[in-house]
């Protein structure tokens, strides 16, 4: 997926929320971070630049993100919650508070 940067930084932020979640790194949360890491190719500095964000900014660019970007986000925090085999209440909540911020429909 082609991103600009100020889109990885907000995609980012959102999945990297998902995982933080229960205050857990899992190995399977590190190896999905990896993957994303390679599709979206960044490092650690720009995760710990994500994680800056604020959340009201990294919503108000993945308003305008194009319907394939969006559903790119979508399936990566879907993902990254299932990443650790436990999908827990405040994930799927989180995930729910997220689309709902960004107009995007869970059904797209």
């Amino acid at each position: 997926m082609e991103l600009n940067i100020i889109e990885k930084l907000a995609v980012i932020k959102a999945v990297d929320e998902v995982i933080r979640m229960d205050d857990m790194l899992d190995v399977g949360e590190l190896d999905y971070l990896t993957q994303l890491a390679e599709v979206l190719d960044f490092d650690v500095d720009l995760l710990l630049q994500a994680r800056d964000v604020e959340a009201v900014e990294a919503i108000a660019v993945i308003r305008v993100m194009s319907e394939s970007k969006k559903a790119f986000l979508m399936r990566s925090m879907t993902e990254a919650a299932n990443a650790d085999g436990v999908v827990d209440e405040a994930e799927i909540q989180f995930i729910y508070r997220v689309l709902a911020a960004a107009g995007i429909s869970s059904g797209d």
